[in-house]
Protein backbone atom coordinates (compact mmCIF):
# COMPACT_ATOMS: atom_id res chain seq x y z
CA UNK A 1 0.00 0.00 0.00
CA UNK A 2 3.20 2.41 0.38
CA UNK A 3 3.78 4.70 -2.55
CA UNK A 4 2.25 2.49 -4.98
CA UNK A 5 0.03 4.11 -7.90
CA UNK A 6 -3.59 3.86 -7.90
CA UNK A 7 -6.34 4.40 -11.28
CA UNK A 8 -8.52 7.20 -9.93
CA UNK A 9 -11.49 9.03 -12.22
CA UNK A 10 -11.11 12.65 -12.79
CA UNK A 11 -12.14 14.87 -14.39
CA UNK A 12 -9.59 16.72 -16.66
CA UNK A 13 -9.17 20.53 -17.53
CA UNK A 14 -11.15 19.36 -21.55
CA UNK A 15 -13.76 18.12 -19.30
CA UNK A 16 -13.34 14.73 -20.38
CA UNK A 17 -13.95 12.39 -16.94
CA UNK A 18 -10.83 9.75 -17.59
CA UNK A 19 -8.56 6.92 -15.59
CA UNK A 20 -5.37 8.74 -14.39
CA UNK A 21 -2.60 7.32 -12.50
CA UNK A 22 -1.66 8.90 -8.76
CA UNK A 23 1.05 8.32 -6.75
CA UNK A 24 -0.39 8.39 -2.68
CA UNK A 25 1.17 10.93 -1.36
CA UNK A 26 -0.49 10.52 2.78
CA UNK A 27 -1.58 7.03 3.80
CA UNK A 28 -3.33 6.91 6.83
CA UNK A 29 -3.44 2.90 8.55
CA UNK A 30 -6.22 1.68 11.20
CA UNK A 31 -5.13 4.67 13.03
CA UNK A 32 -6.56 5.52 16.89
CA UNK A 33 -6.15 8.28 18.96
CA UNK A 34 -7.11 7.87 22.99
CA UNK A 35 -7.18 10.57 25.42
CA UNK A 36 -6.67 10.15 29.36
CA UNK A 37 -9.72 12.36 31.07
CA UNK A 38 -10.51 12.52 34.77
CA UNK A 39 -13.13 10.26 34.11
CA UNK A 40 -11.52 7.63 32.19
CA UNK A 41 -10.30 6.99 28.55
CA UNK A 42 -11.76 8.90 25.71
CA UNK A 43 -11.45 7.19 22.04
CA UNK A 44 -11.70 10.07 19.65
CA UNK A 45 -10.54 8.17 16.55
CA UNK A 46 -10.71 4.73 16.26
CA UNK A 47 -9.43 2.34 13.10
CA UNK A 48 -9.43 5.28 10.55
CA UNK A 49 -7.99 4.39 7.12
CA UNK A 50 -7.62 7.11 3.95
CA UNK A 51 -5.70 7.45 0.87
CA UNK A 52 -5.00 10.88 -0.33
CA UNK A 53 -3.03 11.02 -4.03
CA UNK A 54 -0.33 13.08 -4.87
CA UNK A 55 -2.25 17.09 -5.36
CA UNK A 56 -4.98 15.92 -4.61
CA UNK A 57 -6.98 18.65 -3.02
CA UNK A 58 -9.64 16.36 -0.10
CA UNK A 59 -11.89 17.79 2.12
CA UNK A 60 -12.81 15.70 5.01
CA UNK A 61 -16.00 16.41 6.85
CA UNK A 62 -18.27 14.65 9.87
CA UNK A 63 -20.73 15.03 12.71
CA UNK A 64 -19.15 18.16 15.11
CA UNK A 65 -16.69 16.49 17.80
CA UNK A 66 -15.91 13.88 15.53
CA UNK A 67 -11.89 13.96 15.70
CA UNK A 68 -11.44 15.91 12.56
CA UNK A 69 -9.24 18.46 13.89
CA UNK A 70 -7.62 15.92 16.04
CA UNK A 71 -6.48 13.76 12.60
CA UNK A 72 -4.85 17.07 10.96
CA UNK A 73 -3.15 17.69 14.17
CA UNK A 74 -1.82 14.48 13.83
CA UNK A 75 -1.35 15.12 10.06
CA UNK A 76 0.78 18.26 11.48
CA UNK A 77 2.79 16.80 13.75
CA UNK A 78 1.21 18.35 16.49
CA UNK A 79 -0.23 15.70 18.25
CA UNK A 80 0.23 12.25 18.11
CA UNK A 81 -1.54 9.07 17.49
CA UNK A 82 -2.29 6.46 20.16
CA UNK A 83 -1.99 3.37 17.75
CA UNK A 84 -1.39 2.82 13.88
CA UNK A 85 0.32 5.47 11.34
CA UNK A 86 0.37 8.23 8.84
CA UNK A 87 2.80 7.95 6.43
CA UNK A 88 3.93 10.64 4.09
CA UNK A 89 5.77 10.00 1.32
CA UNK A 90 5.94 6.64 2.90
CA UNK A 91 7.73 7.88 5.89
CA UNK A 92 6.38 8.28 9.22
CA UNK A 93 5.09 11.53 11.06
CA UNK A 94 7.75 12.49 13.60
CA UNK A 95 7.06 15.91 14.19
CA UNK A 96 6.27 19.08 12.74
CA UNK A 97 7.63 19.89 9.39
CA UNK A 98 8.69 22.29 6.31
CA UNK A 99 6.90 20.17 4.13
CA UNK A 100 3.50 20.66 5.77
CA UNK A 101 1.73 24.08 6.04
CA UNK A 102 -0.90 24.79 8.34
CA UNK A 103 -3.87 27.62 8.47
CA UNK A 104 -6.33 27.71 11.22
CA UNK A 105 -9.50 29.29 11.63
CA UNK A 106 -8.44 31.68 13.83
CA UNK A 107 -6.33 34.55 12.59
CA UNK A 108 -2.50 33.49 13.43
CA UNK A 109 -0.73 36.11 11.59
CA UNK A 110 1.67 37.64 13.86
CA UNK A 111 0.17 41.40 14.66
CA UNK A 112 3.68 43.07 15.06
CA UNK A 113 4.58 42.10 11.41
CA UNK A 114 3.10 43.76 8.23
CA UNK A 115 1.64 41.58 5.41
CA UNK A 116 4.65 41.25 3.50
CA UNK A 117 6.09 40.40 6.58
CA UNK A 118 4.21 38.05 7.63
CA UNK A 119 4.73 36.37 4.20
CA UNK A 120 8.47 36.71 4.28
CA UNK A 121 8.40 35.34 7.71
CA UNK A 122 9.08 31.57 7.19
CA UNK A 123 11.71 32.10 4.71
CA UNK A 124 13.54 34.26 6.62
CA UNK A 125 13.79 31.43 8.93
CA UNK A 126 15.32 29.51 5.82
CA UNK A 127 17.70 32.13 5.42
CA UNK A 128 16.51 32.19 2.00
CA UNK A 129 18.61 34.72 0.18
CA UNK A 130 16.85 38.21 0.40
CA UNK A 131 16.37 38.95 -3.51
CA UNK A 132 14.90 35.21 -3.54
CA UNK A 133 12.75 35.99 -0.72
CA UNK A 134 11.63 39.39 -2.51
CA UNK A 135 10.57 37.41 -5.52
CA UNK A 136 8.58 34.93 -3.64
CA UNK A 137 6.56 37.73 -1.54
CA UNK A 138 5.86 39.67 -4.68
CA UNK A 139 4.31 36.31 -6.23
CA UNK A 140 2.16 35.51 -3.63
CA UNK A 141 0.96 39.10 -3.02
CA UNK A 142 0.13 39.27 -6.91
CA UNK A 143 -2.10 35.67 -6.01
CA UNK A 144 -3.48 36.97 -3.14
CA UNK A 145 -4.07 40.53 -4.72
CA UNK A 146 -3.14 42.74 -1.74
CA UNK A 147 -0.31 44.24 -3.09
CA UNK A 148 -2.00 48.05 -2.10
CA UNK A 149 -1.89 46.42 1.54
CA UNK A 150 1.57 45.12 2.03
CA UNK A 151 2.50 47.22 4.53
CA UNK A 152 -0.79 47.08 6.66
CA UNK A 153 -0.95 44.94 10.04
CA UNK A 154 -3.19 42.38 10.73
CA UNK A 155 -5.32 45.00 12.77
CA UNK A 156 -5.88 46.62 9.51
CA UNK A 157 -7.29 44.03 8.02
CA UNK A 158 -10.55 42.20 7.06
CA UNK A 159 -11.05 38.38 8.36
CA UNK A 160 -10.76 37.52 4.25
CA UNK A 161 -7.60 39.65 3.86
CA UNK A 162 -6.43 37.42 7.25
CA UNK A 163 -7.12 34.23 6.16
CA UNK A 164 -5.75 35.42 2.37
CA UNK A 165 -2.07 36.37 4.08
CA UNK A 166 -2.45 33.51 6.07
CA UNK A 167 -2.43 31.00 2.97
CA UNK A 168 0.21 33.26 1.07
CA UNK A 169 2.07 32.53 4.39
CA UNK A 170 1.63 29.04 4.14
CA UNK A 171 2.76 28.48 0.64
CA UNK A 172 5.55 30.79 0.43
CA UNK A 173 7.41 28.30 1.93
CA UNK A 174 6.70 25.27 -0.80
CA UNK A 175 5.14 23.27 1.62
CA UNK A 176 4.32 19.92 -0.18
CA UNK A 177 1.08 19.14 1.78
CA UNK A 178 -1.02 22.21 2.51
CA UNK A 179 -3.67 21.70 5.82
CA UNK A 180 -6.56 23.80 6.69
CA UNK A 181 -8.70 23.69 9.64
CA UNK A 182 -11.83 25.21 8.87
CA UNK A 183 -9.95 28.22 7.26
CA UNK A 184 -13.33 29.82 5.90
CA UNK A 185 -15.31 28.90 9.09
CA UNK A 186 -15.40 33.00 10.92
CA UNK A 187 -16.32 34.42 7.75
CA UNK A 188 -19.37 36.21 6.55
CA UNK A 189 -21.39 34.21 3.78
CA UNK A 190 -19.80 36.21 0.67
CA UNK A 191 -16.40 36.44 1.77
CA UNK A 192 -16.55 32.64 1.96
CA UNK A 193 -17.24 32.41 -1.15
CA UNK A 194 -15.10 34.79 -2.32
CA UNK A 195 -11.96 32.59 -0.66
CA UNK A 196 -13.38 29.20 -1.83
CA UNK A 197 -13.12 30.92 -5.74
CA UNK A 198 -9.56 32.11 -4.40
CA UNK A 199 -8.59 28.49 -3.29
CA UNK A 200 -9.89 26.48 -6.22
CA UNK A 201 -7.46 28.76 -8.26
CA UNK A 202 -4.22 28.45 -6.14
CA UNK A 203 -4.70 25.06 -5.80
CA UNK A 204 -4.47 24.79 -10.33
CA UNK A 205 -1.67 26.62 -10.06
CA UNK A 206 0.47 25.38 -7.16
CA UNK A 207 -0.98 22.43 -6.85
CA UNK A 208 -0.07 21.31 -3.31
CA UNK A 209 -1.59 18.36 -1.84
CA UNK A 210 -4.82 19.77 0.13
CA UNK A 211 -6.31 18.42 3.06
CA UNK A 212 -9.01 20.55 4.29
CA UNK A 213 -11.46 19.96 7.24
CA UNK A 214 -14.85 21.78 6.98
CA UNK A 215 -18.39 21.50 8.54
CA UNK A 216 -19.60 22.74 5.54
CA UNK A 217 -20.80 20.42 3.18
CA UNK A 218 -21.93 22.70 0.05
CA UNK A 219 -18.12 24.25 0.63
CA UNK A 220 -16.37 20.17 0.74
CA UNK A 221 -18.56 19.43 -2.97
CA UNK A 222 -17.09 23.06 -4.32
CA UNK A 223 -13.43 23.02 -3.32
CA UNK A 224 -12.65 19.00 -3.44
CA UNK A 225 -11.41 16.21 -5.86
CA UNK A 226 -12.66 13.92 -2.82
CA UNK A 227 -14.43 13.84 0.39
CA UNK A 228 -14.16 11.71 2.88
CA UNK A 229 -17.11 11.38 5.72
CA UNK A 230 -15.85 10.67 9.42
CA UNK A 231 -18.63 9.14 11.61
CA UNK A 232 -19.66 10.10 14.81
CA UNK A 233 -17.03 9.41 17.78
CA UNK A 234 -15.05 6.55 18.00
CA UNK A 235 -14.33 7.69 14.32
CA UNK A 236 -13.44 5.93 11.65
CA UNK A 237 -13.99 7.28 7.29
CA UNK A 238 -17.28 5.67 6.42
CA UNK A 239 -17.07 7.15 2.70
CA UNK A 240 -14.79 8.22 0.45
CA UNK A 241 -16.23 9.93 -2.74
CA UNK A 242 -14.80 11.40 -5.69
CA UNK A 243 -16.18 14.59 -7.06
CA UNK A 244 -16.20 14.30 -10.24
CA UNK A 245 -17.47 17.79 -11.51
CA UNK A 246 -15.62 20.79 -13.60
CA UNK A 247 -12.21 21.46 -12.99
CA UNK A 248 -12.07 24.70 -13.87
CA UNK A 249 -15.46 26.06 -11.16
CA UNK A 250 -17.55 28.74 -10.47
CA UNK A 251 -19.82 29.67 -7.93
CA UNK A 252 -22.96 28.83 -10.37
CA UNK A 253 -21.57 25.72 -10.11
CA UNK A 254 -23.78 25.32 -6.90
CA UNK A 255 -26.34 25.21 -8.77
CA UNK A 256 -26.06 22.43 -10.96
CA UNK A 257 -27.74 19.51 -10.55
CA UNK A 258 -24.91 17.38 -10.28
CA UNK A 259 -23.42 19.06 -6.92
CA UNK A 260 -27.22 19.11 -5.96
CA UNK A 261 -26.49 15.36 -6.05
CA UNK A 262 -23.02 15.27 -4.45
CA UNK A 263 -24.21 17.67 -1.66
CA UNK A 264 -27.19 15.42 -1.32
CA UNK A 265 -25.62 12.26 -0.56
CA UNK A 266 -22.98 13.71 1.52
CA UNK A 267 -26.13 15.18 3.57
CA UNK A 268 -27.80 11.92 4.03
CA UNK A 269 -24.30 10.11 5.33
CA UNK A 270 -23.86 12.35 7.62
CA UNK A 271 -27.27 12.19 9.22
CA UNK A 272 -27.12 8.97 9.30
CA UNK A 273 -24.22 9.53 11.47
CA UNK A 274 -25.94 11.83 13.74
CA UNK A 275 -29.18 8.84 14.24
CA UNK A 276 -26.54 6.69 15.37
CA UNK A 277 -27.17 4.47 12.11
CA UNK A 278 -23.89 2.43 10.67
CA UNK A 279 -23.26 3.68 6.94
Amino acid sequence: MFGFKKTVKQETETGVIEARMGTSKIVVQNLDKTYSSKKGDITAIQGADAEILENEFVCIVGPSGCGKSTLLRILAGLDEATAGSILIDDHPISGPGADRGMVFQSYTLFPWLTVEENIRFGLEVKKMPKAQADEIVERYLDIIDLKAFRKSYSKELSGGMKQRVAIARALANSPKVLLMDEPFGALDAQTKSQMQLLMREIWQVEKPTVVFITHDIEEAVFLSSRVYVMSVRPSRMVADIPILLSYKRDLSLKEQPEFLKYRHRITELLNLQADGTPA
